[in-house]
C-alpha cells in the first residue's frame, strides 16, 4: 500500500482526536517511530488554557511554551508540516476544543479517533490525584466531531480502542494504518525510551509511564473500584464512548 497524498500535493495530515489518559501519547510514540513521520503533541493545549483558566499542572509554563492564539494554531495544522514528512500525525485532545476552532476549520486533515473506557480513564486520573469532570474526558466533543466527519465522508472515520491496541497492537496498528490509507510499518511497535524532543513541556509531569516504556504495555488489569464521585464522572461519559464503540475497527 502506498501513501495517499492529498490532491494538492500536501503530505497527509492525520488528526487523532482523543481523550486524556486514553493510550494516546503511546501512539503518538508509534507514528513518531515510522521513518516518514512527524507528530505534533498537543497543539491546542494552551489556547485551551488560556481560555478557561482551568488549573492543571504546569499550565503557565504550558501558556508560555506554545501559541495560545486558536486561529493561529489551526493555520500551523493545517499549512506546511514542520519537517517535510509525507504523513503528520497530530495528537489532539477533544476536550480543548472549547473556542472558536472546531471540526470543519481544520480543512485538508484525516480524522480518526482514539477511545477508552471512561471508568479506566477516571481511574487513571485518580492515580495522578488531578480531580476530573466529565467534560475532561471530551467523550461529547469526540462525538460531535465523529458526527460531522462522517457526515462528510458519507461513512464512518476510523475509531480505535485502546483496550483492543493493547490486547493485539500489531494487529490493530495494521489495521488503522489500512483505515488511514498509509502503509504498515512495523517499526511502530517501538520506540525509545526517555522524554522525546516533540513532547510538549507537560511531558515531565504527564509522561512519566511511556517514558520508561520501549512500546505498548500489556493488557489491561481488572478495573479497580472507583469512589462514587468518580463512578458518576465515568457514567456520565459512557453513553458516548458507546456510541463511538460502536463504528470502532473490530480486532476480530
Amino acid at each position: 500500500m502506498t501513501i495517499r497524498i492529498a490532491p494538492s500535493g500536501e503530505p497527509l495530515k492525520i488528526a487523532m482526536w482523543s481523550g486524556p489518559r486514553n493510550l494516546s501519547t503511546a501512539m503518538m510514540r508509534s507514528f513518531g517511530s515510522r521513518a516518514d513521520s512527524f507528530v505534533t503533541d498537543e497543539p491546542f493545549y494552551g489556547a485551551y488554557l488560556r481560555a478557561t483558566g482551568d488549573p492543571q499542572p504546569m499550565a503557565d509554563e504550558v501558556m508560555a511554551s506554545m501559541d495560545c492564539d486558536w486561529h493561529g494554531v489551526a493555520r500551523s495544522m493545517t499549512g506546511a508540516c514542520p519537517t517535510g514528512a509525507p504523513i503528520w500525525y497530530q495528537k489532539h485532545m477533544a476536550h480543548h476544543m472549547v473556542g472558536p476552532i472546531a471540526h470543519h476549520d481544520l480543512p485538508g486533515l484525516r480524522h480518526a479517533f482514539l477511545i477508552r473506557d471512561p471508568a479506566r480513564v477516571v481511574a487513571s486520573y485518580a492515580a495522578k490525584r488531578v480531580a476530573v469532570r466529565p467534560d475532561h474526558l471530551g467523550t461529547d466533543k469526540q462525538v460531535e466531531f465523529f458526527d460531522r466527519e462522517a457526515d462528510r465522508l458519507g461513512h464512518a472515520p476510523p475509531v480505535i480502542d485502546s483496550a483492543d491496541i493493547l490486547r493485539d497492537p500489531a494487529t490493530m496498528l495494521q489495521k488503522l494504518c489500512a483505515a488511514l490509507g498509509i502503509a504498515w510499518d512495523p517499526a511502530m511497535l517501538s520506540w525509545k525510551p526517555g522524554l522525546h524532543a516533540t513532547d510538549g513541556i507537560w511531558a515531565s509531569h504527564w509522561y512519566d509511564a511511556v517514558a520508561a516504556s520501549t512500546g505498548f504495555g500489556a493488557p489491561d488489569k481488572p478495573q479497580p473500584e472507583l469512589t462514587p464521585e468518580a463512578q458518576s464522572v465515568a457514567d456520565a461519559c459512557r453513553p458516548d464512548y458507546q456510541y463511538l464503540a460502536q463504528h470502532k475497527i473490530s480486532l476480530s
